[in-house]
């Protein structure tokens, strides 16, 4: 059975730091980050990968190279697997959003004005390209496992369409770095196999 397997990436510097990085250049993984995507890589060994696809942001591309050299593939960079644009609010303290603004996290996921009012891009539109990126994906690679390298949103989207939790939960719900969120895909359609699935000896520590 094809599976669809959306991977996010490393640990960065951004996540350190706790900055809305979007796609900021200048936050590399960390060496933690570094360590989790070779660990990931190996873990990933056994899924008889087709296919690998990557955000060509830095962190999920650096992310996708080296699990790409551990299982014996290339990656190609999407644009749609690409991270949210933060708009006026790229490069900012999670703790100084939260201060000025409130939970913009929350209002993404509600839909509030104050997402597109700062030039952030909208959940509705991370959904649509990334359902398009599913799509193509299965059309093109059918009955192949395939590989996506992202980063939070992206992969929340995708739980969205399929889970349709209540924008609550999906602010909650944390995905891991450099953890998989696998999805199976029968005649396309989609059901949820696992999230954070990676190395058991982090589920410990995490």
């Amino acid at each position: 059975m094809p599976l669809v397997l959306f991977l996010r990436h490393g640990q960065a510097k951004n996540n350190v730091e706790r900055i809305l990085a979007g796609r900021t250049k200048g936050f590399p993984l960390t060496d933690l980050g570094i360590q989790q995507a070779e660990q990931i890589g190996n873990f990933l060994k056994s899924f008889n990968i087709s296919k690998i696809y990557c955000s060509p942001i830095e962190r999920a591309e650096h992310t996708a190279k080296i699990v790409a050299e551990k299982v014996g593939l290339g990656c190609t960079v999407d644009e749609r697997l690409t991270e949210i644009e933060m708009g006026s609010f790229s490069g900012m303290h999670y703790d100084t959003m939260f201060e000025k603004h409130g939970n913009v996290f929350l209002k993404f996921y509600q839909g509030h004005p104050i997402v597109e009012e700062n030039g952030i891009e909208t959940f509705a539109s991370v959904k649509n390209r990334v359902l398009d990126m599913v799509s193509h994906c299965s059309k093109k690679h059918d009955n192949e496992t395939i590989l996506l390298v992202t980063h939070m949103d992206p992969i929340k989207s995708m739980i969205s369409t399929i889970l349709q939790p209540k924008p609550e939960l999906l602010y909650e719900m944390i995905i891991r770095n450099a953890s998989l969120t696998i999805l199976k895909n029968e005649q396309s359609n989609f059901s949820m196999v696992a999230i954070n699935s990676m190395n058991p000896e982090r589920y410990s520590d995490e």
